[in-house]
Order: C-alpha cells, then sequence, then structure tokens
C-alpha cells in the first residue's frame, strides 16, 4: 500500500494530462512510460466526457500505478477517484469543497486544491487541503481564462504555506530557475512534457533544474 503523504512530501513534478488534447491509446502509452520516469503525480483532467467514461478510463489508468510509486490524481471528481481507487483528487475553486471531498474519499487519500491568490492558498490549507497548485504563473492557453500571477505570488507563499505547493502555468526548462528563485520546490506541468521528443528524459531534465 502506498504511503500517499509521504511520496507526496518528496515529490517535485507533477504531469496533468488533459483528455480532451490526446486520443485514449496515446494516453495510456504516455502514462505507461512516464508513471515510473520522472514523474512523482499524474492527473488525469477530462473535462468533456460523460463521467461513466471518465470513471471506465480511470480505471485503465490506475491499474498502470498499482506498484508504483507515482500517484494518480483525478481531476474534478472525488466519486470517480474513490471507485477508480485513485490516489487522490484536484478540485478548483468552484468545484466541490475540501470538506466534502474529505467525506467522500476520507483521510487516506489526498485532496488538492487549485489556487490563484494567497488568500486562496491560505485557505485551502486551512480547510485542511493536501496540496495546493498555485498559479498560473505565467500566461498559458490551457488556462486563458485567469491572468498571470507572475513570481510576486509564490515568493509570499513561503513560510505562510506549510503543505506542498506546485507552480503551475507554462512552466518549461527556459523557466524554471526563476522559479525555484522564488522559493518554489514543486511544478506541474503539461506540455513541458508532453511535447518534448522524449517525455521521460524531459521530465527527469525539469527535475534536475528545479533542485540546482
Amino acid at each position: 500500500m502506498k504511503s500517499r503523504n509521504i511520496l507526496l512530501k518528496k515529490s517535485r513534478i507533477y504531469l496533468i494530462l488533459n483528455r480532451k488534447n490526446k486520443n485514449s491509446r496515446s494516453l495510456e502509452k504516455i502514462f505507461s512510460d512516464l508513471c515510473c520516469g520522472g514523474v512523482d503525480l499524474i492527473q488525469l483532467r477530462d473535462k468533456g466526457s460523460a463521467k461513466k467514461d471518465v470513471l471506465s478510463f480511470s480505471l485503465k489508468l490506475s491499474k498502470y500505478l498499482d506498484s508504483s510509486k507515482t500517484l494518480f490524481i483525478i481531476n474534478d471528481y472525488a466519486d470517480v477517484a474513490l471507485l477508480a481507487k485513485a490516489d487522490g483528487v484536484h478540485l478548483g475553486q468552484d468545484d466541490l469543497s475540501v470538506k466534502k471531498a474529505r467525506k467522500i474519499l476520507g483521510r487516506d487519500k489526498i485532496i488538492g486544491v487549485s489556487c490563484h491568490t494567497l488568500k486562496q492558498a491560505v485557505n485551502a490549507q486551512k480547510d485542511g487541503a493536501d496540496y495546493i497548485g498555485i498559479g498560473p504563473v505565467y500566461p498559458t492557453p490551457t488556462k486563458p481564462m485567469y491572468k498571470a500571477i507572475g513570481l510576486s505570488v509564490l515568493r509570499r507563499l513561503k513560510g505562510r504555506i506549510k503543505i506542498p505547493y506546485f507552480a503551475i502555468g507554462d512552466i518549461h526548462s527556459g523557466n524554471i530557475k526563476d522559479i525555484a528563485a522564488s522559493g518554489a520546490r514543486r511544478i506541474a506541468v503539461c506540455r513541458a512534457i508532453l511535447k518534448a521528443k522524449n517525455p521521460k528524459l524531459e521530465a527527469k531534465r525539469l527535475n534536475r533544474l528545479l533542485i540546482k
């Protein structure tokens, strides 16, 4: 059985897989390649499918991680995370509350929350979130509705947020040193890894750059 909170504290690289942009076969291939290759958490993000289809696909993906140390997170759906035997759920500001998600998942599962301000991050920590995704640090087509928060918010989190937090928003090898200099030691990415010629090697490269 995974020690989820221990693995979470040790984590650095969080990969978000958006099913909208990939067919299920390629997602499964990416998932199997990266689950033991430099990625500590993998989130399935599927906004366009019916919930039953999200569950069906999640059940397939969770099998890859049965014996790995990579955490599997479901976006939005706490009930799907529970039924798929995922390691946890990731919630947005307008999604289910941490308290309600905890009632569904129990204490053993991980709950993450997307935050865009210091106040939201503090509230998520107070509400019992296990980790925070903070951003977008830079403008990103993945979240065009949100204004970039820049590095200043990351600097303000240091010392205030005790739970793990992942900087997110167009982070790649060209700006990761600025992210690290701001105090962040964890990142969540999508395109930086998925569009690389060798996703596994790029994940490991980002990890090395983050801790230099």
